[in-house]
């Protein structure tokens, strides 16, 4: 079959109702598990006309984890119509390979069974039955609305530590960059005389070394170093300076 899924159509003749509920209806369904009763539906008609309430189930309204709050225990269902659109509802059924009970299809589908309900007839709201326990619960909802979400708390612990100013870090990493920046430029001559003398030392050097060797910026002592240096990009001396064989009073090392 590849990736094609198979769809149970042996219910699409069926009329079925879309119904939207409050969250807090909908959280308590969802710990009811499959098969189970969430309440029951009373139908009654008054001037040929039907009319419905859906009443929760007491066992469910016990599991509310809205503290002390009671919910509302009666819903009327009130129809908006089917609506200028043709909508389908479908249905899953988890396969054996997700939840590994075995219940539903062994196929190897990884969506599980689908299935097409019908067609819905008719789109309904439920909504609360008003009466002292849905007016407890909506001031409750305005009141928690209302709460900020952020508060002061009074520090019942004693502080062990003190507040710390970052002056210091500060200093750190401002200072040489003000220090770069005063940086005099010195005559060229003398400049030469500083990087002559560290090259009798030592034969690399990096360019930051050479900056702190001679306290001149940047930009001005690589141009001075152009002229006598030569920049190496290959290893061993990668990224390191040395002087020009002109400019050398050693010999360098041949390759046996």
């Amino acid at each position: 079959m590849g990736d094609k899924t198979d769809i149970d159509t042996t219910a699409m003749s069926s009329n079925v109702m879309l119904v939207k509920v409050p969250k807090y209806v909908s959280k308590l369904w969802e710990r009811v598990g499959p098969g189970g009763s969430v309440g029951k539906l009373r139908v009654s008609s008054k001037l040929k006309k039907r009319d419905f309430t859906f009443i929760l189930k007491q066992e469910l309204l016990k599991q509310s984890s809205e503290g002390e709050l009671k919910l509302p225990s009666e819903y009327k269902l009130h129809s908006q119509g089917a609506g200028n659109r043709v909508a389908e509802a479908f249905s899953e059924t988890a396969s054996q390979d997700q939840d590994g009970s075995g219940n539903g299809s062994s196929s190897t589908n990884q969506t599980g069974k689908l299935a097409l309900e019908g067609q819905i007839a008719e789109r309904v709201e439920c909504r609360p039955v008003g009466g002292d326990s849905y007016m407890k619960m909506k001031r409750l909802q305005i009141k928690n609305a209302l709460q900020p979400t952020r508060t002061t708390q009074p520090i019942d612990k004693t502080i062990t530590f003190k507040p710390r100013t970052n002056k210091n870090v500060n200093e750190v990493i401002i200072k040489p960059k003000s220090a770069e920046g005063k940086k005099a430029r010195l005559d060229k001559d003398k400049v030469l005389d500083m990087l002559f003398k560290a090259f009798e030392k030592h034969q690399y050097y990096s360019f930051k070394d050479l900056v702190q060797i001679t306290q001149q910026p940047s930009p001005y002592l690589k141009e001075i170093l152009k002229e006598i240096g030569k920049y190496n990009t290959k290893a061993p001396h990668k990224f390191m300076w040395e002087l020009k064989p002109e400019y050398r009073h050693y010999q360098e090392d041949q390759p046996s």
